[in-house]
């Protein structure tokens, strides 16, 4: 339908997802959060219309929080003549809890993200299958996976897709993906079974909430949880101390941790978005925090050196990241030979 141009995102939705609309030419109409970080529902249904396509909806969202209106947004979307396209970068705070199917998704990309012991951001772009509804199952591009009273069976052809009763748009030119993450997927998803891959995502969400309760009292909060898979903090704490988002980040480097997704979701202002998965224990986690707490009581006493200049003793210092976006440096280039004195 021609005439449909308009794609709905949420503001607590992934960057990946406007910027697929937009790049597939739709126009982004963007949806506000409400003061509890979810949906607006009353604003979503008042940017509904004959030229809305679809929505693009993380859940659960970037702030960490289920969508708990996600099914009347589904209903709307139908009732509207639109489709459902669900962010599943998140899935492993729901994974063998949930039925995406059962909230009303047409569509959903179940990247390896944290997701079945993937690493954050899954090892390469987008690896992960695409699952839809029988609305838009039978559009999809070959080849793809159906499952019978035989199991699973891949559809490889035009042929074979008559015959399934199908009419794939397409062809997909990179249908593998990464093949080294799907082994793993699915070696953790066997050795877990159904029951453990519930539990998985019970631990992900206890480890979350445990950071979350355990941080309120010395970092800041915008939004008073519980939350899912991941703890989100602001930098209000750091207000008046000189100490910025970035700052405190590259201090935990001295303390020999990766620092957590920064400045994301853009709603939250100098974002800290902590995501523990499941995988870590109690002991780790109780480390974890108190080196948190111990610099956020260094920020607050006026101790600005220790993370204005780290990491110190890191194998790199501090990039000039303002040069590196001005002035980008795509290529290497061999020295240029040296010239023989006259």
């Amino acid at each position: 339908d021609e005439t449909r141009t308009r794609v709905l995102v949420p503001e607590s939705a992934h960057g990946t997802n406007p910027a697929t609309a937009a790049l597939l030419g739709y126009k982004v109409d963007a949806i506000p959060a409400t003061k509890e970080g979810r949906v607006d529902l009353e604003a979503f249904k008042s940017k509904l219309g004959p030229d809305v396509a679809a929505i693009m909806l993380t859940n659960p969202n970037t702030c960490g929080l289920f969508e708990r209106d996600i099914v009347k947004i589904a209903d709307a979307v139908h009732e509207a003549g639109a489709y459902f396209y669900c962010d599943g970068a998140n899935f492993n705070a729901i994974v063998g809890r949930v039925r995406p199917g059962d909230l009303g998704v047409d569509a959903m990309h179940i990247n390896l993200h944290k997701t079945f012991s993937t690493p954050h951001g899954g090892g390469g772009p987008g690896a992960g299958p695409v699952v839809f509804s029988e609305a838009l199952a039978p559009f999809a591009p070959l080849p793809y996976v159906v499952h019978g009273d035989d199991g699973f069976r891949l559809v490889e052809t035009e042929g074979e897709a008559e015959a399934d009763g199908t009419t794939p748009f397409g062809r997909m030119t990179a249908f593998h993906g990464q093949m080294g993450m799907f082994v793993r997927a699915l070696a953790y998803m066997l050795s877990h079974g159904s029951d453990g891959l519930r539990q998985v995502a019970e631990d992900a969400v206890l480890n979350a909430n445990y950071v979350l309760a355990s941080l309120k009292g010395d970092l800041s909060a915008p939004f008073e949880g519980p939350c899912m898979h991941e703890a989100l903090f602001d930098d209000r704490f750091l207000k008046g101390t000189g100490v910025e988002t970035l700052d405190f980040a590259k201090a935990m480097i001295d303390e020999g941790y990766h620092p957590m997704t920064m400045y994301f979701p853009l709603v939250v202002h100098g974002a800290m978005l902590i995501e523990p998965t499941e995988t870590e224990s109690k002991q780790a986690v109780d480390l974890f925090i108190a080196t948190l707490k111990d610099l956020a009581r260094a920020a607050k006493s006026n101790d600005k050196d220790r993370f204005t200049g780290a990491p110190y003793m890191s194998p790199r210092r501090r990039l000039d990241e303002t040069g590196a976006a001005r002035k980008p440096v795509l290529r290497w280039a061999p020295p240029a030979p040296a010239q023989a004195a006259e």
